[in-house]
């Protein structure tokens, strides 16, 4: 008689026992969904997997396809219009139909040869080159050697932290902390400004780039790159080294120079002011509002500056602070340099650079490259 009346209880002890651990399932559940979203990055947009380099022509004839600011990554804000769209000063016409054949061009090389598409978060690191203006709402990815310490002075202007660029020494620009990075701000304040403030990227040919590297951190005087730089390369890459050359690092050769930026075993890492735009701003995930050059940087700058409502007495500034008796990298300069190396050695650099020639359509600098 005991045990019967004890089965309705036991029946209710199992019952309960099921609620709490499905109950139990549930909360386990959310705490594995609230973990994963503690994991660093921003949910905003789809970033294709770059391909192989497949085929070797130079360069692709592309499709021209539907207006690329207007974009299938990203809506258009009313900011982005009024950037490109209202009353842009003299040439407007002809600086937004060089922005949209910029735009084309890039979102073609990003989507071409089909490459797989998945979902994926921008991390900190792909956002650690772009720096904050709020006031006009602005991000400026860093391209080292492509006008980016004047972009600096230009952004701490526009912050109300100098009154003219003239007034902004080189270190102050670049170590003085006065302008923020996107990469210190929450998760939630890098999206905002990833979906809302106009994204600009500068650039410039790669190889007139990279020269204009060289030249400034390896054949003038240096107090970072030649012992940090200099003497590993001459180590690895110099037969007979002399005692000198192996103290102070100073006195690498170009073709020493491009000897280390083509190693995968590079006895020092990558800097960047020789990194590709690729890797520094991830222009295929982010989705950049405004394509400048340092090829028609006055006219982009001018156009830019205009376009976001700038103080109509700020302009871009032209000085050359750094080794300023020195001619500026030009075109002819590149030649000479590259002329150093053998046929071969320009090849593997192209290859190292090819991307950025696509996706910002660079021609071939020598025609023996394919």
């Amino acid at each position: 008689m005991k045990l019967l009346r004890s089965r309705p209880l036991l029946r209710w002890c199992l019952l309960l026992l099921g609620v709490g651990s499905l109950l139990l399932l549930v909360l386990l559940q959310h705490l594995t969904d609230s973990v994963q979203q503690q994991n660093p990055g921003v949910p905003v947009l789809e970033a294709p997997t770059w391909p192989e380099r497949k085929v070797p022509s130079f360069p692709p004839f592309l499709h021209l396809c539907s207006d690329p600011l207007l974009g299938n990554k990203q809506p258009v804000t009313k900011r982005h219009r009024k950037l490109l769209l209202k009353g842009a000063p003299s040439g407007g016409s002809t600086a937004l139909r060089t922005q949209r054949s910029r735009h084309r061009q890039l979102n073609d090389v990003c989507s071409m040869y089909q490459p797989v598409r998945r979902k994926q978060r921008v991390r900190l690191q792909q956002v650690s080159r772009l720096y904050v203006e709020d006031r006009f709402q602005l991000l400026y990815c860093e391209v080292p050697k492509a006008g980016c310490s004047n972009w600096k002075r230009v952004l701490m202007v526009l912050a109300g932290r100098a009154r003219s660029t003239q007034d902004i020494p080189h270190d102050a620009a670049h170590y003085s902390n006065q302008l923020r990075r996107l990469d210190s701000y929450d998760r939630a304040g890098i999206a905002e400004r990833l979906q809302t403030y106009t994204k600009v990227l500068f650039v410039r040919e790669p190889f007139e780039r990279l020269v204009s590297a060289f030249r400034d951190k390896f054949e003038s005087p240096n107090s970072y790159y030649h012992p940090v730089f200099g003497r590993a390369i001459i180590s690895r890459y110099r037969a007979n080294a002399t005692g000198s050359g192996l103290k102070t690092g100073a006195g690498v050769t170009f073709r020493e120079f491009v000897q280390y930026l083509l190693d995968a075993q590079r006895p020092v890492g990558m800097d960047i002011h020789w990194e590709r735009v690729g890797q520094l701003c991830s222009p295929c995930l982010i989705h950049y509002d405004f394509i400048g050059k340092i090829e028609s940087l006055q006219e982009d700058a001018d156009f830019l500056l205009r376009g976001i409502g700038a103080p109509g007495n700020l302009t871009f500034p032209d000085f050359k602070d750094r080794n300023p008796r020195e001619k500026r990298t030009s075109s002819r300069i590149t030649q000479d340099y590259f002329s150093q190396l053998n046929g071969t050695e320009r090849q593997k650099v192209f290859d190292f650079y090819y991307k950025d020639y696509l996706m910002f359509s660079y021609p071939k600098p020598f025609p023996d490259l394919h």
